[in-house]
């Protein structure tokens, strides 16, 4: 049983409250995923430039650290906690990552244009305050509230995860056949960095958009190549996206204004949205699949 939350502003006169809200969101879902917490945030991209979250013991001087980086990586961008979001340029990701790999304390967690993840142990208004989430803007956000069944309590095993450039997915449920797929996935080149059920999931939509699918037909796909019982919430640098299994088992209820469109596990984590009393509100279809694109507004599905 975990929490997943997302947000979509279609009103860019919303996004200095993007962090905000979503803390509100994620802290409402506490019961359902106390272990742990993460969350993905949307924000601004500069030409030629990817940003990578990195994640360093507590104490880690990241300031210090980019400074020896002075050849692939500005100073940070910004340190939140244990996280740092660093700016590289497009051209010098992978020796940026080159140089990251042999510091043995320091992981990336996310990579791309516009997208930053942080995700940690603890409760959501822990979490959300440790990284100071409330004070973050961005177009759309994605978050996740654990509560482990499978795996270790961990930070590597919270959500989101992600396996590509600006993608990332928060789910819940158990997918049954992870293990086939992640072996069929290693053979496409993807790597993983946990056994966690949920990051296959991720990996698959990867997989299919970098053969060309987009995000709603990535998300088509998987009914058919993912078995078990999930609801996703999907992230990419402009699209927002959500599917139910066939069975539709886990709970989810969406809501949408001309100024946004909202996703929760529970109505309670969307009772605080602006003019929530005005919005459509209704519970997703089993194995339909829902997308909203940045560039146009548009509802797909």
């Amino acid at each position: 049983m975990c929490g997943i939350v997302g947000l979509f502003t279609k009103d860019r006169s919303l996004e200095p409250e993007l962090g905000r809200l979503m803390a509100q969101m994620l802290v409402a879902m506490t019961d359902r995923g106390p272990d742990s917490t993460g969350f993905a945030v949307y924000g601004g991209a500069e030409p030629g430039e990817v940003k990578l979250t990195i994640r360093g013991p507590a104490g880690t001087d990241f300031v210090e650290l980019t400074d020896s980086l002075a050849s692939v990586a500005a100073p940070p961008l910004a340190v939140h906690d244990n996280h740092a979001v660093i700016a590289v340029a497009q051209d010098r990701e992978a020796e940026a990552r080159d140089e990251l790999s042999r510091r043995p304390n320091i992981s990336v967690v996310s990579f791309g244009r516009s997208m930053e993840v942080f995700k940690e142990v603890g409760l959501p208004s822990e979490v959300s305050k440790r990284f100071g989430l409330a004070s973050m803007r961005g177009s759309h956000g994605i978050g996740h509230t654990r509560m482990a069944t499978e795996s270790a309590v961990t930070t590597q095993g919270a959500h989101p995860f992600t396996t590509g450039m600006d993608e990332c997915l928060v789910h819940n449920g158990s997918l049954s056949n992870h293990n086939q797929v992640r072996r069929g996935l290693i053979r496409q080149g993807l790597s993983f960095q946990t056994d966690n059920d949920s990051e296959v999931a991720a990996g698959y939509l990867t997989w299919k958009m970098r053969e060309g699918a987009t995000l709603t037909q990535a998300l088509e796909s998987s009914l058919d190549a993912l078995d078990g019982f999930y609801t996703f919430v999907v992230g990419t640098e402009t699209g927002f996206g959500v599917l139910r299994d066939p069975i539709a088992c886990k709970p989810a209820v969406m809501a949408e204004t001309d100024r946004w469109v909202a996703f929760g596990t529970e109505y309670r984590a969307l009772v605080n949205l602006p003019d929530i009393e005005k919005a459509t509100v209704w519970e997703p279809e089993p194995a339909k699949v829902y997308t909203w694109e940045r560039n146009s507004g548009e509802r797909h599905g």
